[in-house]
């Protein structure tokens, strides 16, 4: 199920863990990787696609919300907007989030815009975690490098979770430690 708009989304009755990052950052990807599914979200090679926040129940106890791309420029400027608006209002009022699991592209580490949405976070004390996506695309030591980076910038930020998991959809590297990390926060609701 999915909304456009926040007065249309699913009731906030289930602990929900969102799923945010730039586009083509891997999302839909990593969420089909993590649940076993190879379909449960349509990933696309091209940015932009997902244009609502889409909600997926697991096992009758979790939410996992899909949340459209961000800093994607080849959208309309309106639709951008739109999107924003949402996404910014679904983070900053959602009762039942527990967790935004913020995706980073590990041949790019932590971006701008990333900083923006971390600002945001911090500044309306929703508790995110750093994922770092397609870790199979580097190098041993450039992903050190990500990760060291990383953990400096989170350092100092107040609703930052201390723990970066590195991951990839298609070698299936730390979806274990995903899996085990997201099943903490449902068993202390």
């Amino acid at each position: 199920m999915g909304g456009v708009d926040v007065e249309l989304l699913p009731p906030a009755a289930l602990p929900e863990i969102a799923f945010a990052g730039r586009s083509n950052v891997g999302k839909s990807s990593l969420i089909n990787a993590l649940t076993g599914r190879k379909s449960l979200v349509k990933a696309s090679n091209t940015p932009g696609r997902t244009r609502e926040i889409n909600f997926f129940l697991l096992a009758e106890k979790l939410m996992l919300v899909d949340l459209p791309g961000y800093g994607y420029a080849k959208a309309a400027r309106k639709d951008v907007a739109r999107w924003t608006r949402l996404v910014n209002a679904y983070l900053a009022g959602r009762p039942s989030l527990r967790r935004v699991c913020l995706l980073i592209d590990s041949r790019h580490g932590i971006k701008e815009v990333d900083i923006e949405i971390m600002n945001m976070l911090d500044k309306a004390a929703v508790s995110y975690q750093v994922i770092l996506t397609k870790s199979d695309k580097v190098k041993p030591g450039e992903l050190s490098a990500t990760l060291l980076a990383a953990r400096e910038i989170i350092a100092r930020r107040p609703a930052a979770h201390p723990e970066i998991i590195a991951t990839s959809s298609q070698s299936r590297e730390g979806m274990e430690a995903l899996r085990e990390e997201l099943g903490k926060i449902v068993e202390n609701v």
